[in-house]
C-alpha cells in the first residue's frame, strides 16, 4: 500500500536506521536498514536516508525529525548536548543543510551531565515519549541495552543518569575472553537467580566470579547454558548494586526490548522495586511527535 507521510519519524543508531511514515501521531507505514551511523561516511547519510523514505514522499515539503547516534559528532550534523538538569528535549533541534529539497531533517540532540561525566542520545526521546504518555510522573526511568541508561526524572525533568556498559561487557566477556569456550545458547534461571544474588550483595566479588565460570566449566562440565545465565546474573547484579541509589524506594518504569526489560524488572522485584515496562519504539515514536511539536 502506498502511503503519503504527513511527517517522517526516524530512530537512527549506531547499527540501525530505522523510519515511519506518520500522520499526527499515527504511524502509517515503517522501515528500515543497516545503514547505521557506524557505516556511513558524511556524504552517505542523506541517499541512505532517501532511499527508505523516498515512496512516502508527495508534493510538498515533509519534516524529517530524527534522534539518535545520527547526532553525534562522528553522525551526519552535530546536534549539541543540553545540560541537565532539564527537560529530555530542552536542547534546540539541528536543521540538517544541504538536504534533499523534497525534506527537511531536524536532527534532536541528546543530554550531558558534566559531573560525573556522562551523555546519552537517542534514550532522551524515549523518556520524552515516556514523559508525554504519563503525565506528572515522578521517578526512575531504566534504558537497558548495550549501554544501559538509570534516569532520575522529577517535575518533567531529567535531574540526573548514569550509564553502564553492562550489554557491552555481556557481549565482550561472551565472545572475546576466556569465557567464549564456556557461554553457550540457552537459558538456566537458577544459575542467572545464583549470580544475581551474588554480586548485589557482594559486587566486588564479580572478577572473580566471572572466572568462576570458565573454571567450573572446566572441572564441573557446567552446561554453557548455565554458564551464559550465570554471566548475565553477575553483570545485572553488579549493576543493580551500583545503581541502588537510583531505584532504591523509588517509582520505576523500563524503556527497552521486551526480553531484556522482563529481565531487568524481575531481578528489580526480588529486591522489592516493582517495575512499569514500556515498549520502546512506541515511547521513541511519542518523544519524536514531542519534538516536532516543539519545532513549531
Amino acid at each position: 500500500m502506498t502511503v503519503t507521510a504527513e511527517w517522517i519519524a526516524v530512530d537512527w543508531g549506531t547499527s540501525n536506521l530505522r523510519a515511519y511514515a506518520m500522520s499526527g501521531e499515527t504511524v502509517l507505514a515503517e522501515a528500515q536498514s543497516d545503514h547505521g551511523m557506524a557505516r556511513l561516511e558524511k556524504s552517505e547519510f542523506g541517499p541512505a536516508l532517501m532511499a527508505l523514505i523516498g515512496d512516502w514522499l508527495g508534493a510538498r515539503v515533509t519534516d524529517v525529525v530524527a534522534c539518535g547516534m545520527v547526532g553525534a559528532r562522528q553522525g551526519w550534523v552535530e546536534a549539541p548536548y543540553a545540560t541537565v538538569p532539564s527537560a529530555p528535549l530542552a536542547g534546540h533541534a539541528v536543521q540538517v543543510p544541504g538536504t534533499d529539497a523534497r525534506v527537511r531533517v531536524f536532527v534532536v540532540p541528546g543530554l550531558k551531565q558534566e559531573k560525573p561525566a556522562d551523555v546519552m542520545r537517542g534514550e532522551e526521546t524515549q523518556v520524552a515519549g515516556f514523559l508525554a504518555r504519563t503525565p506528572k510522573w515522578d521517578g526512575v526511568i531504566c534504558l537497558p541495552g548495550t549501554h544501559t541508561k538509570w534516569v532520575h526524572v522529577s517535575a518533567d525533568e531529567v535531574v540526573s543518569f548514569r550509564t553502564f556498559m553492562t550489554g557491552e561487557m555481556f557481549a565482550l566477556l561472551s565472545k572475546s575472553s576466556v569465557l567464549q569456550h564456556s557461554v553457550g545458547g540457552g537459558w538456566d534461571d537458577a544459575a542467572f537467580e545464583d549470580g544475581l544474588d551474588q554480586t548485589l550483595s557482594r559486587p566486588e566479588s564479580l572478577a572473580g566470579e566471572l572466572f568462576g565460570i570458565r573454571a567450573s566449566d572446566l572441572l564441573n562440565a557446567t552446561p554453557a547454558s548455565a554458564a551464559r545465565a550465570r554471566l548475565s546474573g553477575l553483570l545485572l547484579g553488579a549493576e543493580l548494586a551500583a545503581s541502588k541509589p537510583y531505584w532504591l524506594g523509588q517509582n520505576i518504569a523500563v524503556i527497552g526490548d521486551a526480553a531484556l526489560s522482563e529481565v531487568y524488572a524481575k531481578a528489580l522485584k526480588t529486591q522489592g522495586g516493582f517495575a512499569t515496562i514500556a515498549e520502546c519504539q512506541e515511547m521513541t515514536i511519542a518523544g519524536l511527535s514531542a519534538a516536532r511539536n516543539l519545532l513549531g
